[in-house]
């Protein structure tokens, strides 16, 4: 079956980061992109050090009409399956067709980066397993659904190298690898479908809460500023991986975002390269069978 061009995509957790820079690009290509978030004022969410962090779900869909395409903004806490079901069955009505759903939405915790053992956290950081792990099983859930109507569509996962080795802590490890395994087990059962599953490994972001690094250490921020990925980066990567007629030979894998984007020959901001995950930490103690070496 001919690969059809991607028109529809659903971004969750895209008020700010990498959902942001993902539901952006994706605009930028003319998508009419669905963007969610529980965002709807500035100054409902503080930075590691306390400082607010600017966003909202209606800022990144204005910012995608500016580029392009066409930005709907829907409030959805992904915690509520309610909510999330609303959020398909709106797509459906309005559309018709689900092209590329983006599980992005995840818990953070003020303590994620703190570097102290699990127990001396709270329990709550345990939460990124509810919204960051079942809710990309449930919105998948849904999407597959509409997806599976055309025969075609991308369910895309945004994992990390923190999947295979120690990164945050368990709670984001587990995240990470069981976003992994999703990709891989819906593979088995969209082969012959025309859907797809694919989990990519971002790299180190340059995202509102990266930023605040550059207060705490400004040598160590333009370290991390040389070599660091846009998150439009990945989201260009997604719609190459959407949009590629031979796509299928990357269904169920897990892909490191920096190396397979020299597959489609895309370069990041001012022509940017950027250095994988391996290059900078080393191959992975476990490698995990689905990833693309």
């Amino acid at each position: 079956m001919q690969q059809e061009e991607a028109k529809v995509a659903i971004v969750t957790g895209a008020s700010r980061g990498a959902g942001r820079g993902i539901a952006l690009a994706l605009g930028k290509k003319g998508m009419t992109v669905y963007v969610t978030g529980r965002s709807i004022k500035t100054g409902s969410v503080l930075g590691w050090d306390g400082s607010v962090l600017p966003g909202t779900v209606y800022e990144t869909a204005e910012q995608i009409n500016q580029a392009g395409g066409i930005g709907i903004a829907v409030v959805c806490d992904h915690s509520d399956d309610a909510q999330t079901a609303a959020l398909f069955a709106q797509v459906e009505k309005e559309q018709g067709r689900l092209d590329i759903l983006v599980n992005n939405a995840a818990f953070i915790h003020e303590q994620l980066v703190e570097q102290k053992p699990f127990w001396e956290k709270e329990v709550d950081a345990g939460k990124i397993l509810d919204v960051g792990l079942r809710s990309a099983y449930v919105a998948s859930w849904h999407g597959a659904k509409l997806m599976a109507k055309h025969n075609s569509g991308l369910i895309m996962f945004g994992s990390s190298f923190g999947a295979s080795c120690y990164i945050h802590g368990p709670a984001y490890g587990a995240q990470k690898a069981g976003l992994d395994k999703l990709a891989h087990d819906m593979a088995v059962d969209f082969k012959g479908t025309g859907m797809r599953a694919v989990s990519i490994w971002m790299g180190p972001l340059l995202t509102e809460r990266s930023a605040i690094i550059g207060k705490l250490d400004k040598e160590q921020y333009q370290q991390f500023m040389a070599t660091a990925e846009s998150p439009e980066f990945i989201g260009d990567i997604v719609y190459a991986i959407a949009n590629d007629p031979k796509g299928d030979e990357l269904n169920g894998h897990t892909v490191i975002a920096a190396e397979i984007a020299k597959r489609f020959n895309i370069t990041d901001r001012e022509g940017l390269q950027p250095p994988s995950y391996r290059e900078m930490l080393g191959s992975p103690n476990k490698p995990n069978p689905a990833v693309i070496y």
